[in-house]
């Protein structure tokens, strides 16, 4: 994750505007302010803006104001959802100025589609966060178009790094799998516990604690996960011991029909839906 110290907004050049302000975009004002980006520099396009977001106006955030007194912003972040791109992003037209990148977050809208709506030349960078990014946890993966300079690339990093780790790419297509491993990732985890916690049910615990212990554990390995330097694999075979129980379980769990392909299966679905989505 990007330090605040590297990616303080404190100096940022031109104002922010956010096209709406719904969990995703909310998260991401969040954490643009914790690292010193000025509210009265962020304009807010949300016609249904959470009581959070209402109370910055009085911190000098300007919420829904007329497009006209919104001059060259230094970039335009697009979070709303992609059913509603088709009107929402041809109207962001006249605020896209000369020196403006735009930065979507919306899932499965192409860069190619998005410059369609918007004039010739504009700076476009695409991405695909994930929820963790609510608490700053998140990890989200970039693409940028060949219009983008590298002080643009630079503040879209600092802009997304607010909420989490960021990776680049530098092919559009890799997006459908980022989308189907980390984007609908934060599901499969929570699958993981639910499901160990109704097998600890069915093997006798009572169910509120199978949930508790589930919860936790799942919990648990993912901050481990995160503050340690080994490699999964490793992580794995210190729990495991030959003839134990873990052992036992991952075998079952390791065998030919076990995790791995139903894994690989559920990634290359959500690929493929992904890619159709996105036409």
């Amino acid at each position: 994750m990007v330090s605040s110290s590297d990616a303080s907004l404190r100096d940022l050049a031109g104002p922010v505007v956010l096209v709406g302000a719904g969990k995703m975009g909310s998260a991401m004002l969040d954490g643009w302010i914790g690292l010193g980006l000025d509210p009265a520099r962020i304009a807010v396009l949300e016609p249904q803006a959470s009581a959070a977001v209402t109370a910055l106006a009085a911190r000098g955030l300007k919420l829904n104001p007329d497009r006209n007194s919104v001059r060259d912003p230094a970039v335009v972040v697009v979070a709303v959802k992609p059913q509603v791109a088709g009107e929402v992003v041809p109207a962001l037209a006249p605020l896209v100025g000369p020196s403006t990148v735009v930065l979507s977050i919306m899932a499965g809208k192409t860069l190619a589609s998005i410059a369609q709506a918007l004039p010739a030349g504009t700076a476009i960078i695409r991405t695909m966060p994930n929820t963790p990014a609510a608490i700053g946890r998140g990890i989200t993966v970039a693409v940028a178009n060949g219009e983008v300079k590298p002080s643009q690339r630079a503040l879209a990093h600092r802009l997304l790094g607010a909420v989490g780790a960021v990776e680049w790419v530098e092919r559009e297509g890799l997006l459908d799998a980022v989308t189907a491993v980390s984007g609908s990732g934060p599901a499969y985890v929570f699958l993981l516990a639910e499901t160990l916690a109704r097998a600890g049910a069915a093997a006798g615990l009572p169910a509120d604690l199978a949930a508790r212990l589930a919860r936790a554990t799942v919990a648990g390995s993912g901050e481990l996960l995160h503050r340690s330097a080994l490699d999964p694999q490793t992580l794995r075979e210190n729990v495991s011991s030959p003839g134990g129980t873990t052992a036992a379980a991952l075998d079952v769990l390791m065998a030919p029909k076990g995790l791995a392909p139903l894994m690989e299966q559920a990634v290359a679905a959500a690929t493929q839906r992904s890619r159709a989505l996105a036409g």
